[in-house]
């Protein structure tokens, strides 16, 4: 259960926030007593209305529609205290067939998207003398994991801009986390898979992650792994031993519908817009 905690009656906007995390995250503020926005590019409206939060059209790649974003959100639920950059694709397969235009697709929504995010909802922020950003990364962006190499990259970015962001705007009361969770029952991770017996040390509920994005505003954690035991063991583990080691594999067909959805051929994702 989600405690109210700082966020009760606090304007919240999600990124991404149609499906999958971005969803949970939704329901755990509202839960928690907060208003909320969601913005994606597709079924904000239609999950807004099942949630009966406010849902808006978003497209984090570009920086007009991010501003409108906030700036519609704001209209509606009066000044924002958070923001949760949650919006990503990851699309799998060997990095040497990764079309170009897919790696910087994947770029711009899991790393650009952030940043934007970031800077907007942050000037905002700082202005105001307080605010909470929480972006939602992954495990894989504290190590690689193959055939995951540009989301890899992104993540680790997002992991790393947080640190040095959320130095840079302490002063001014505003504070940013990092969430890293590991696979997530969601459509983004279907057709992953692991051993059975590793599942509880590696898997988590979208709504874990959920409570666990709640539980960053206001706690001053600037990073939240989860589950947190394959967090420890991997950063003891020194590289050269992690080499072929990942439990981790991915079966294209088990993906197709998810690579369709996110714009690219079955078989080998380029999307074409964000989803989560």
């Amino acid at each position: 259960m989600v405690k109210s905690g700082p966020v009760r009656g606090t304007a919240v906007a999600i990124t991404g926030g149609a499906r999958g995390i971005g969803r949970a995250t939704a329901e755990a503020f509202l839960a928690a007593g907060a208003k909320v926005a969601i913005g994606d590019v597709s079924l904000a409206a239609e999950t807004a209305a099942e949630l009966g939060i406010v849902g808006l059209p978003l497209d984090v790649t570009d920086a007009a529609s991010f501003t409108a974003f906030l700036d519609a959100a704001e209209s509606a639920l009066g000044p924002l205290g958070v923001l949760v950059n949650n919006a990503g694709i990851m699309p799998t397969g060997p990095f040497l067939d990764e079309d170009d235009a897919m790696t910087d697709r994947v770029l711009d929504i899991n790393l650009r998207g952030v940043l934007t995010g970031s800077k907007l909802a942050g000037a905002r922020f700082a202005e105001r003398g307080r605010g909470h950003i929480v972006n939602v990364a992954s495990l894989m962006g504290a190590f690689g994991t193959p055939e995951l190499a540009t989301y890899c990259a992104s993540k680790f970015a997002v992991v790393g801009f947080s640190e040095a962001f959320g130095q840079e705007v302490a002063g001014a009361g505003v504070e940013v986390a990092a969430v890293l969770p590991g696979v997530v029952r969601t459509e983004l991770a279907s057709g992953t898979e692991y051993p059975k017996w590793a599942d509880r040390f590696i898997a988590v509920d979208p709504a874990e992650v959920a409570t666990a994005i709640v539980a960053a505003v206001g706690s001053g954690r600037r990073q939240i792994a989860l589950p947190g035991f394959l967090y420890t063991v991997a950063r003891l583990v020194p590289p050269r031993m992690r080499r072929g080691s990942t439990f981790l594999r991915f079966d294209p067909a088990a993906r197709a519908a998810y690579h369709r959805r996110i714009g690219g051929p079955a078989d080998r994702a380029t999307p074409d817009s964000p989803g989560t």
